[in-house]
């Protein structure tokens, strides 16, 4: 099965670098790579094009800028021969069998439209194999436990927790994510995935792309467009294909464009998938957003980034306000 990889980068000379060393010390190695940078500067391209000459690279202006449009950029680009289309953020390091267990996932699941990897530093899981007593701030599955965290917590007290598995979202949205999965090495189905640790069969692409509502840095742009793919078929996440995520500072948003963003993509997300949501799955929905709000601002009296703090918060607010004056138009 072939196989390329796309990056999509801005400004992040340093990140990418790391990220190909690791990409080029895989055990299968993609049949082409394609590098689609929006930098305003040459930093990026003279790494590339210096250490890298096998790769295909591209640079491209403000009408192909933004994630959104350069990964659409990318497909265009792609060779007629490809048969599975991955994407890896810039800021991301691999494991050295990432691509051999991502790619046989396909063949072990021929139905399969998608295949995500899985990020294995963010979240501390213990064995609990001998099966002892759960605690409520835990959460378990597959004989491993991880902890919910502040915000779970309060939502479990409050009723408002997902009753989905991981990767599935339920009518009020705001399900786990898959950094839920347990690191067993299994396979397990979703309907979304993180689109920095991603993979789609080229075909798909013939029906859908990325949508250009997400424009810039296009948070939630991923779970767009695997809720759009999962009602043509199933998507996947293989635990097995491990990968490592710096969060690399350069190149995001302001914290205040972050927090409108978060709020009003995560309404547009969430209609994507109920166009029509009842009145109590809005009312969680909006409750959700007030207490994410509170305990944004509450980190200006309990972290040290107290001004990061309130400005995504006061995003948070301004955000949500908007929804009631123009709200996101869904695409047709």
């Amino acid at each position: 099965m072939k196989f390329n990889l796309i990056i999509c980068t801005y400004k992040r000379p340093g990140a990418i670098g790391i990220l190909l060393k690791s990409v080029f010390s895989q055990t299968r190695l993609p049949d082409e790579v394609l590098v689609v940078d929006a930098s305003p500067d040459d930093e990026t391209r003279n790494l590339v094009e210096k250490q890298y000459p096998v790769l295909k690279y591209f640079k491209v202006g403000n009408k192909d800028r933004g994630l959104t449009r350069q990964r659409n950029f990318g497909i265009e680009n792609t060779s007629g021969n490809i048969e599975v289309v991955c994407f890896l953020d810039d800021d991301i390091v691999l494991t050295p069998e990432y691509f051999k267990n991502l790619i046989s996932t396909y063949s072990q699941n021929p139905n399969a439209l998608g295949v995500g990897g899985a990020i294995i530093d963010e979240v501390a899981w213990k064995d609990n194999t001998a099966g002892n007593k759960i605690q409520f701030d835990e959460f378990e599955m597959d004989g491993c436990i991880r902890k919910l965290g502040i915000r779970n917590v309060l939502r479990k007290k409050l009723g408002l927790l997902s009753d989905q598995p991981p990767g599935y979202m339920p009518e009020f949205s705001n399900g786990l994510s898959t950094g839920f999965l347990p690191p067993s090495r299994q396979t397990y189905p979703v309907e979304f995935f993180m689109g920095g640790v991603s993979s789609y069969r080229k075909e798909l692409f013939k029906e859908i792309s990325f949508s250009l509502y997400f424009e810039g840095y296009g948070l939630y742009e991923d779970m767009d467009f695997c809720l759009r793919a999962s009602k043509i078929g199933p998507l996947y996440v293989n635990t097995a294909a491990q990968l490592y995520h710096h969060h690399e500072e350069a190149g995001r948003p302001n914290q205040f464009n972050y927090g409108k963003m978060v709020v009003r993509n995560g309404w547009y997300v969430w209609r994507v998938k109920y166009p029509n949501p009842n009145i109590k799955a809005q009312l969680k929905w909006h409750s959700i957003a007030f207490l994410l709000t509170l305990v944004r601002l509450g980190n200006v009296f309990t972290t040290k980034n107290k001004k990061e703090s309130l400005t995504e918060g006061l995003g948070r607010i301004v955000g949500w306000i908007s929804l009631y004056i123009n709200s996101p138009k869904l695409e047709k």
